[in-house]
């Protein structure tokens, strides 16, 4: 059985987990503090941790541990809960691997249990002291985007353990032939959090007329945006690896405007995009004329260079790494 850990920032992980999973012919016990998903396999199961927040109005001591760990605040009940949940369920089921995607904090735990870890990378600037011994401790490292892309320096000390899998979408199986253009542009915001302005779809609407505005994501949540993405000409989107893998898949015209996030990891990811050429990005939130000129760049590009990131087979090859 296989063990995987996912973080409860967002949705992205757990969207990215269940895209692997679904390839792997062996049943997987999921740990996240977020609730089980309404759609699993039947063979799997989800255990649902507490979280590793102290109560209100109680500190965080020495949460880096020095700077060594990125969370492991003292004295915080559900910290030491959620471990005992873990390697209680890991020692009756008897893990064989733990995928972590991501936390320094299960990874050391995991591998100090004696299982063998996997570690999903993460984009940006991983060289601290706790990424770095996470990378040395896994057997395996995923990367889940294109060599061919994005080849960070800090992971060149780790590449006889790290497979380029490419990048992960949870509707490759459903991106086919190209759909019909509709006029449509779509702003599409992550779960995790954004800086854009409160009028940012009136702002798009001005700036770009020509264009039908769909804001997806955050207060607008779809459960299901693949039919409005795949039939967009101009997707706006944030920088997180689920949606750049999303946009990968449809004819539409990108723009990027990476959102802030720890280690840079989306400044990250949107400088790599556009130093390839897939797609032109902003630092922060464009104006008028900066929207318009943004528009004419982003047409200007071959929009066959997005096969560059793999997105498909990018799961099944994440699949292979973990069970083999």
């Amino acid at each position: 059985m296989i063990g995987y850990y996912v973080h409860h920032h967002g949705r992205g992980h757990s969207a990215r987990a269940r895209s692997i999973c679904a390839w792997l012919d062996e049943p997987v016990t999921f740990f996240s503090s977020l609730p089980r998903p309404a759609q699993m396999r039947a063979r799997d199961s989800w255990v649902e941790l507490p979280l590793d927040l102290p109560a209100d109005g109680q500190s965080t001591d020495d949460a880096q541990c020095r700077g060594r760990m990125h969370w492991a605040p003292l004295h915080v009940a559900g910290l030491a809960q959620r471990a005992a949940d873990l390697l209680r369920v890991a020692a009756d089921a008897g893990l064989r691997r733990l995928v972590v995607d991501v936390s320094a904090e299960i990874a050391m735990l995991g591998r100090l249990a004696g299982i063998p870890i996997t570690v999903m990378a993460m984009p940006g600037d991983r060289t601290d002291p706790a990424h770095r011994l996470v990378y040395d401790i896994a057997d395996q490292i995923v990367a889940p985007w294109s060599a061919d892309v994005y080849h960070p320096p800090w992971l060149r000390d780790h590449l006889d353990r790290t497979h380029f899998v490419g990048a992960i979408s949870q509707f490759e199986d459903r991106a086919g032939a190209s759909a019909p253009r509709t006029g449509t542009a779509v702003l599409l915001a992550g779960a995790g959090g954004d800086t854009l302005p409160d009028d940012a779809l009136a702002q798009l609407s001005l700036a770009l007329p020509q264009y039908h505005w769909i804001a997806l994501g955050a207060s607008s949540w779809v459960d299901d945006p693949w039919p409005l993405l795949c039939g967009a000409d101009l997707v706006v989107t944030h920088a997180g690896q689920n949606a750049i893998a999303d946009v990968a898949l449809t004819d539409a015209a990108v723009i990027v405007i990476p959102q802030p996030r720890p280690f840079d990891e989306q400044h990250a990811t949107a400088d790599a995009l556009a130093r390839a050429g897939l797609t032109v990005a902003a630092t922060g939130w464009p104006t008028a004329q900066e929207w318009r000129r943004l528009h004419a760049a982003t047409l200007a590009l071959d929009r066959a260079q997005w096969a560059r990131l793999q997105v498909r087979g990018a799961a099944a090859r994440a699949a292979a790494v973990i069970a083999a």
